[in-house]
């Protein structure tokens, strides 16, 4: 497992076309990426292959799925399996984003049975977890996350939980109205999950910060030793820019407090 991790997720953005483009212009621009730090990008399921292709299959950046159903098969039209995923080249797959609870009803208890099922093929879950406004409001945040992880990760071993990835990502942070979290108020967060994760494993689970990361906060999020990675949205969505911000955060974690 790396100790820095840096991506993008283009939620209902680019057709394979597109996709394609972002990253035949990426890959001149990627920064060398230390030993112990990856990139990936997260397209929608239309233009994993495109990605894959373009990448090849020892591409500098890992590819990831915004999605995945609970079983391995079945009568779930329009669902996409674990075994598709892998077979489109997929390493890791985001589960449980603030969109899908919010606007698809996804539950807690769903989110446990895709990370279970995703590492037994292999792939890497990547679980969001975020907090409401009035949640932070009230001072609970860090308790809200906490409930949420400890749901995805019921019934799974410490060696298991060391092969996932979290990302907390504020609810009132991510989204066109979304407003940045002051690092230290991620700091105080990422602490408190990180003592939790530690009684949970002994293996060093990854926390990343997601919501309204752009080319101002960058810096300072990433110099935050507490912060293990970065999952930006529209701010990496054209490929110039997420090199650009792949090397601000690189440049940054070199001087980390």
């Amino acid at each position: 497992m790396k100790d820095f991790w840096i991506g993008t997720g283009w939620k209902m953005n680019k057709t394979a076309t597109e996709a394609r483009d972002y990253i035949a212009t990426l890959l001149p621009l990627l920064p060398k990426m230390p030993e112990d730090a990856a990139a990936f990008v997260v397209p929608p399921f239309t233009a994993l292959s495109a990605v894959r292709e373009t990448l090849g299959t020892t591409g500098p950046i890992l590819v990831g799925a915004q999605n995945m159903h609970w079983e391995e098969e079945g009568s779930f039209t329009g669902e996409i399996s674990a075994r598709m995923l892998k077979d489109a080249g997929v390493d890791l797959v985001e589960l449980g984003h603030s969109e899908r609870r919010q606007h698809f009803g996804e539950t807690d208890e769903a989110i446990n049975l895709k990370v279970r099922l995703a590492l037994t093929h292999g792939l890497t879950p990547l679980v969001c977890v975020g907090d409401s406004a009035a949640e932070r409001n009230a001072g609970a945040s860090a308790e809200a996350i906490i409930r949420q992880i400890r749901m995805a990760f019921f019934r799974l071993t410490a060696p298991e939980i060391g092969r996932c990835l979290i990302a907390y990502e504020p609810i009132w942070a991510i989204g066109d109205a979304g407003v940045p979290a002051e690092p230290d108020h991620v700091v105080a967060v990422h602490r408190r999950v990180k003592a939790v994760l530690a009684e949970l494993s002994d293996h060093k689970v990854p926390l990343l910060y997601g919501g309204s990361v752009n080319a101002d906060n960058i810096r300072s999020l990433a110099g935050e030793s507490e912060i293990d990675g970065l999952f930006i949205g529209r701010a990496a969505w054209q490929a110039v820019e997420f090199a650009g911000l792949i090397a601000a955060a690189l440049s940054a974690r070199a001087y980390r407090r």
